[in-house]
């Protein structure tokens, strides 16, 4: 198979779908992987790195995408991205596609053969492709935090951890899945006050036993939820519903009703987010004001720290991709039905349940489309 990575071109993104390593892995089964020139320069990773590897440099995205079996990246694809797809293309990235009405439909025009990381199963339960990222989101979360409470930030200039005779911030958590589970630990680093939100009580008593008294679980309902936001410096959205928009557990009347200079961070801003006050932010401009709210709902947090994260990303999807190169999309998802659970877009059909009931498309499940 001719396998694609062109570089990414959202902004601020230096992430790359393709480390050498590997493009060593499926070049060493007979594949062939173009790889954009500069793909991956801004994180230490050279081009002559990758033909070591067994990758040929091409300088024109266009012609990566006119040529390649399948594409390769991490980001959704931007909308001349979209284009330049083809029917019968695999793709294989992030998609986020439920908060994206645009992206789907530019994605069932294109007939391409569409792959989401977000929704792929693990054997053990789980997303183990979007795990790594959440876990670098999750920690940066607080780092982005602390950062934006301070006076300079817009933030009412309060130190997260406190310092002697002075009260540490308070961090609300909303969810104790992967994204709020590394929060809470940078958060109980910094020797801020933390609190975390779920509805699952299981998982509450897992962090009890592990973290004890150094933070308070509570069962994730209205009032408590409510409760909690009004009390806190700094509020961590974490909620996820695979493959679906993000629930709005925060309001805009609560919001009005936070602490001035508090900052709220939407790590479900991919799925459409957990605040009802949340819209996408960039990098180049990370924040916006909600009522004296500082709001940091950056789409693609993780390429902040764009080189730990594409090592992360890649260690959980190479062995995806050697699949789909190896025995091509159809049987590679008839073999593993976790893959299969990542078919979000195929042949002009949306064939992931969710999406199709955000964004009003008649569901095609994937074993329709093996004949």
């Amino acid at each position: 198979m001719l396998i694609g990575c062109p570089k990414e071109i959202k902004n601020h993104e230096y992430r790359v779908g393709l480390t050498p390593a590997s493009v060593r892995e499926l070049s060493s089964r007979g594949h062939q992987v173009l790889v954009q020139a500069g793909a991956g320069a801004a994180i230490g990773l050279r081009d002559e790195q990758y033909v070591a590897a067994g990758a040929a440099i091409e300088a024109d995205a266009a012609r990566i995408f006119a040529k390649a079996d399948m594409i390769v990246k991490v980001k959704e694809p931007q909308p001349q991205e979209c284009a330049m797809l083809r029917e019968g293309q695999i793709l294989y990235t992030y998609l986020h596609l439920a908060p994206d009405p645009e992206q789907t439909a530019a994605l069932v025009k294109s007939g391409a053969i569409c792959i989401a990381y977000e929704t792929v199963t693990g054997v053990g339960g789980g997303l183990p492709l979007l795990a790594p990222m959440s876990e670098v989101a999750g920690r940066m979360s607080i780092q982005a935090g602390a950062a934006h409470l301070e006076k300079s930030k817009g933030g009412m200039g309060i130190l997260l951890g406190g310092v002697p005779g002075v009260a540490p911030g308070h961090v609300v958590i909303l969810g104790a899945g992967v994204v709020g589970t590394h929060a809470l630990q940078m958060a109980v680093g910094l020797g801020a006050r933390v609190t975390v939100l779920d509805k699952n009580v299981d998982r509450l008593r897992q962090l009890d036993l592990v973290f004890g008294n150094r933070i308070c679980t509570q069962y994730s309902n209205v009032a408590s939820v409510e409760e909690a936001v009004l009390s806190a410096d700094l509020v961590i959205g974490g909620v996820l519903i695979p493959g679906a928009a993000a629930p709005k557990l925060v309001t805009r009347s609560m919001v009005a009703r936070m602490k001035q200079g508090a900052v709220v961070v939407d790590v479900a801003i991919d799925q459409g987010g957990c605040f009802e006050t949340s819209h996408a932010t960039t990098h180049a401009d990370p924040t916006f004001l909600v009522d004296g709210v500082v709001h940091y709902c950056v789409a693609n947090m993780p390429g902040a720290v764009a080189r730990t994260s594409t090592f992360a990303l890649n260690n959980a999807t190479i062995g995806h991709a050697v699949a789909l190169a190896d025995k091509g999309w159809k049987q590679a998802l008839i073999d593993n039905p976790h893959l299969c659970a990542g078919l979000n877009v195929a042949r002009g059909h949306v064939t992931y349940e969710a999406v199709a009931r955000d964004l009003g498309y008649e569901y095609v499940p994937a074993e329709a489309l093996f004949d």
